[in-house]
């Protein structure tokens, strides 16, 4: 899905702490207790305190944005973002355009339905048509530790119509009748994020006819027996990215009593409960001396500027394009949670580079800044060089600095390969792109994607890529590459 939340913790981070320790000062606690807390055995010193932040922090990010985006779209019916309440779904049949400015960096390739899925009473049941095999789908399960633990769809499961259970850390029933595979998820609150291939506009009715067959169930509705009894009420803390600078391992506290720790996880969370973060604890901000507090804010900021390094660095750049994978399930980060936190700060909820890859760009091969206000550019693939997927792939125009699709003449927010038999080929069989702010005339226009007058960002959408050769995989190793955007002279 790729929701990109850059500005949850943004670089005023450390201001906005330093301004709210300093102003709620000590004056909570006398100087005499004060002391009482520093010559407490039980608790860390000022330099294990920040280290633990630091760690606390790169560990906890994914879990806290995973946290908001599912107050906003299931629990705060006020949000402004709301979709539907826990274990409904909502089907959007459409894809996104230039107006729609909630989701920077958004996918206007596969109109989406998602589902929260509330796991504690009792599993639910993901039903899904029977789809032609001409067009994709995918459902991504994606946990409250932002782990890809489990897909159905085209590549996944094949697309004939099926009935797959998802399961909350602890069930422990035995796999009904009927159902086709059971998912685990590693917390009690789970989302499904559907994803379902558009041709073209004209294609959105049946679009809407694949989408109205989804169904989620809770399992005794699909066994037709007597509900479970409903599963304690939840005063969920409200949260926005202002809130979350200085309450965020407040929310830590309050995600992680939804999901058990796996084997890799121990030792960050016995980190997190010497101050006071974890099953048992309730952490209070406000309760820690100022110097420990201080040394919170400065650990927060720390992680936080590591996982910006992770981002600029971490992946190959190929021809200008960055080429990588941060997303996986459980055993793909191995406590790596750097990587993950950087999946989740750059795109959280993006696909397993087997389900799709994404190649992004700012600038040219030797790293100029792309700018349709100021230039002409074309990507050209070679023949026998278009991106080598199983179902189909895109190339995307952003705004370089929102982010965001842009207003154009023709409505055209990117060209993907459905598009390729109204496309012309180059006298060699080449596919050239012609990229730039104004029509590149007539003979040219069924090629053309719109740039906007500045800064350029462009995402490449490769979904279900080849994995024999040529193919992108694996991610910043394969033997395709990306062409270079040129710049037209």
């Amino acid at each position: 899905m790729q929701i990109t939340r850059r500005t949850f913790l943004n670089g005023t981070l450390t201001t906005a702490l330093a301004a709210t320790l300093l102003a709620s000062g000590c004056a909570t606690r006398n100087d005499a207790v004060a002391q009482a807390e520093r010559m407490d055995q039980d608790r860390p010193g000022i330099a294990e305190t920040k280290a633990i932040a630091e760690e606390g922090f790169i560990y906890g990010l994914p879990i806290v944005m995973n946290y908001a985006v599912m107050y906003e779209y299931a629990v705060d019916r006020n949000s402004g973002q709301f979709k539907a309440p826990f274990n409904q779904i909502l089907n959007e049949a459409r894809v996104f355009t230039y107006q729609d400015t909630a989701v920077i960096t958004p996918n206007s390739d596969t109109p989406y339905s998602l589902v929260w899925l509330d796991l504690r009473a009792e599993p639910m049941v993901l039903s899904v048509p029977a789809v032609d095999k001409a067009r994709y789908y995918s459902v991504m399960l994606n946990d409250g530790n932002t782990f890809n633990y489990g897909y159905i769809g085209s590549r996944a499961t094949g697309n004939e119509a099926g009935d797959y259970l998802v399961v909350g850390p602890d069930w422990k029933g035995a796999t009904p009748p009927g159902i086709r595979k059971v998912f685990r998820s590693g917390s009690m609150f789970s989302l499904a994020v559907y994803r379902t291939q558009l041709f073209n506009p004209e294609d959105m009715p049946k679009v809407v006819e694949v989408q109205s067959g989804y169904r989620v169930r809770p399992l005794s509705a699909y066994l037709g027996q007597a509900a479970p009894a409903a599963a304690p009420t939840i005063d969920f803390p409200k949260i926005d990215k202002e809130m979350v600078k200085t309450g965020f391992f407040g929310y830590l506290d309050f995600a992680l009593q939804f999901a058990p720790a796996g084997p890799e996880e121990k030792e960050i969370r016995a980190r997190l409960a010497r101050i006071g973060v974890g099953a048992g604890k309730k952490f209070d901000f406000k309760e820690l001396s100022l110097e420990h507090r201080m040394e919170v804010g400065f650990g927060m900021s720390d992680g936080h500027a590591r996982v910006e390094q992770y981002l600029a660095t971490g992946d190959k750049d190929i021809n200008g394009w960055k080429v990588g994978s941060l997303f996986g399930d459980r055993a793909f980060y191995n406590g790596d949670w750097l990587k993950r936190a950087a999946a989740a700060s750059g795109g959280i909820y993006g696909n397993d580079a087997a389900e799709a890859m994404y190649p992004m760009t700012r600038t040219l091969a030797n790293g100029e800044p792309l700018d349709g206000g100021k230039h002409r550019y074309t990507l050209t693939f070679k023949p026998g060089q278009l991106p080598p997927v199983n179902s189909f792939w895109s190339v995307t125009m952003y705004d370089g600095k929102t982010q965001l699709l842009i207003k154009n003449p023709i409505n055209r927010y990117l060209i993907n390969s459905t598009m390729l038999p109204g496309m012309k080929k180059d006298a060699d069989g080449s596919l050239t792109l012609y990229i730039q702010k104004n029509s590149p005339g007539a003979s040219r226009k069924s090629n053309w994607l719109p740039a906007p007058n500045g800064p350029i960002y462009l995402v490449m959408r490769l979904y279900w890529p080849r994995s024999e050769v040529p193919s992108i995989l694996p991610p910043g190793e394969g033997t395709w590459s990306p062409p270079a955007v040129v710049l037209v002279k």
